[in-house]
């Protein structure tokens, strides 16, 4: 079993979306370790309906924190104590996203960060950023971030429009790879997710054979 672990340098920055698509693009299974908020959609229940997946390719998240915040309050307001140690890559066949909480930094406990559970789990690192003012920012703490702790970075997603500078770069200050970039897409469904996935990445990049058509 592989595991990949897709984080973003923020929230709501389209990490369940290039989740989904590496999920449907690479015949994996998807798990969110850690869901905040319950009101409405859920980010495993998005990923069931962008894709169209077997619910068996979904697996069940290890918390269900009601409130949309960083993962150490929402759990303290639901009175359960996260122990990170319970959070374990599942044993499987074949390929599995994970899906973080946020950003890199993001609290679990009040002594435990989320980027202490990707050291422990030593699996390569997606990180997706945005392509708006900013990113180049975000994205160059958040690889310093994790080249400080030594989890091994697959390479960046850049989620939006094309900025050449921003991808050159990122690239050349951070020393990373630049998988791809996932545009706004509309509709927003499997086949756009797999066209994207055709137009804008390659399997070789991610470990995979290339397919032939």
């Amino acid at each position: 079993m592989r595991a990949l672990v897709v984080t973003g340098t923020d929230t709501g920055v389209g990490k369940t979306v290039v989740s989904a698509m590496l999920t449907l693009a690479l015949d994996a299974h998807y798990w969110k370790p850690i869901q905040s908020g319950l009101t409405g959609q859920t980010d495993s229940e998005a990923v069931a309906a962008m894709t169209g997946i077997p619910a068996a390719r979904i697996l069940p998240e290890g918390y269900r924190l009601r409130e949309p915040l960083s993962p150490h309050r929402a759990a303290e307001l639901d009175d359960i104590q996260i122990d990170p140690d319970r959070l374990n890559l599942p044993f499987m066949d074949g390929l599995l996203i994970v899906e973080g909480a946020g950003g890199v930094l993001v609290p679990l406990t009040r002594t435990s960060l989320q980027i202490d559970l990707f050291a422990r789990w030593h699996a390569p690192v997606i990180v997706v950023a945005r392509t708006a003012l900013g990113t180049i920012n975000h994205t160059l703490l958040t690889i310093e971030a994790l080249g400080r702790r030594s989890v091994p970075l697959l390479g960046v997603v850049f989620v939006g429009d094309e900025i050449a500078d921003t991808r050159r770069t990122i690239a050349g200050f951070g020393k990373v790879t630049i998988l791809g970039r996932l545009p706004l897409l509309h509709p927003l469904n499997a086949g756009a997710l797999r066209s994207a996935f055709t137009a804008g990445f390659r399997r070789e990049d991610f470990g995979l054979a290339h397919e032939a058509t």
